[in-house]
């Protein structure tokens, strides 16, 4: 049959024309069925808040529902698995963020999937970290802070959401700066590090303003610091950790989205567009803004750069011995 159409084809002088390719077909149809969207983490994170702000955004634009698939565990290790062992077709999604997507990967000494098997689709943008305690803890800055844990070498406490999180990243980042002999407390996720911390279980955390905005107005923690060069908006009477005297101690969280490695090319750029179509949207730049998320967007390649910069920088802490390999 191919053979016959070829001839014709010829006869009429039209070998040149392309014919239509299967898998932009597909991808014009994209998505006929509902989009599993993985957050490794529980409901309530900041991971699970910027995910369903996109994901409802998705659902009206595509015409087929993105449902949030809460999996967290491992410090978003399981989550990650399960959509690196997916089909790659488009219908599975992984909310990627620095612990389940870098930090786990690289720390661990026998990780269950890599970096390669997965393929980036896009930068939503990162947050800076914010150190936040219950009203009653003592220090109500960073340079009170640190007077008391310098005071209290191996008593401070200081909750993570998990070994290999970015929170957990950040913390290393604190020490190494300071000096400090801190405690580290690793939870499953950033809510239940946070409903410790309220509780006074755990002195401190770090958290970000998209995870913490509820209690922080609400008056359940208190904001001591801010880990990044500039103080942010939302939260402007707070200083940095570099104006309380603490320097190279930033740390951010980022997100972005990642789809299981040989997705088609095709499919990942329509995500990324819809996702630069949600992203421009007057009511979401406000959102964001509101919990201090600093927007990214770009193309794929975008994410996998600023992923692999990532990487690199935490290959050097724990070549410098600032951060531990896990089993």
């Amino acid at each position: 049959m191919k053979r016959n159409l070829f001839a014709a084809l010829a006869a009429l002088g039209l070998t040149q024309l392309a014919l239509p390719d299967a898998a932009a077909q597909g991808a014009s149809a994209y998505p006929e069925r509902p989009v599993r969207w993985i957050v490794p983490f529980p409901p309530g994170a900041s991971n699970d808040i910027t995910a369903r702000l996109f994901a409802h955004k998705m659902s009206e634009g595509l015409g087929q529902q993105f449902v949030i698939d809460n999996r967290s565990g491992a410090g978003g290790s399981i989550g990650a698995q399960i959509a690196a062992e997916a089909a790659p077709d488009g219908y599975t999604l992984l909310h990627a963020n620095p612990g389940p997507s870098v930090n786990n990967i690289i720390m661990r000494r026998k990780s269950p999937y890599q970096m390669n098997d997965f393929a980036p689709v896009f930068f939503i943008g990162y947050s800076p970290l914010i150190i936040v305690a219950s009203p009653k803890f003592g220090p109500n800055n960073g340079r009170e802070l640190l007077a008391h844990a310098k005071a209290n070498p191996g008593k401070l406490t200081w909750a993570s959401s998990g070994n290999g999180s970015s929170l957990h990243i950040g913390l290393a980042l604190f020490g190494a700066a300071t000096g400090a002999n801190i405690v580290h407390v690793p939870y499953k996720g950033t809510a239940p590090a946070l409903t410790d911390v309220m509780g006074g279980r755990v002195d401190v955390t770090y958290t970000t303003v998209v995870s913490g905005d509820a209690h922080i107005k609400a008056g359940r923690i208190k904001v001591l610091a801010v880990a990044a060069p500039a103080r942010q908006a939302v939260i402007p009477n707070v200083p940095t950790l570099a104006e309380e005297g603490i320097r190279n101690a930033e740390a951010t969280v980022w997100f972005g989205v990642q789809v299981p490695a040989k997705t088609p090319r095709a499919i990942v750029n329509r995500l990324n567009a819809e996702m630069n179509r949600v992203l421009q949207m007057s009511d979401v730049q406000a959102r964001l803004d509101q919990l201090g998320l600093v927007k990214a967007g770009g193309t794929p390649e975008d994410l996998g750069r600023f992923i692999n910069d990532e990487a690199g920088k935490l290959r050097m802490l724990i070549k410098s011995g600032r951060v531990d390999m896990m089993d």
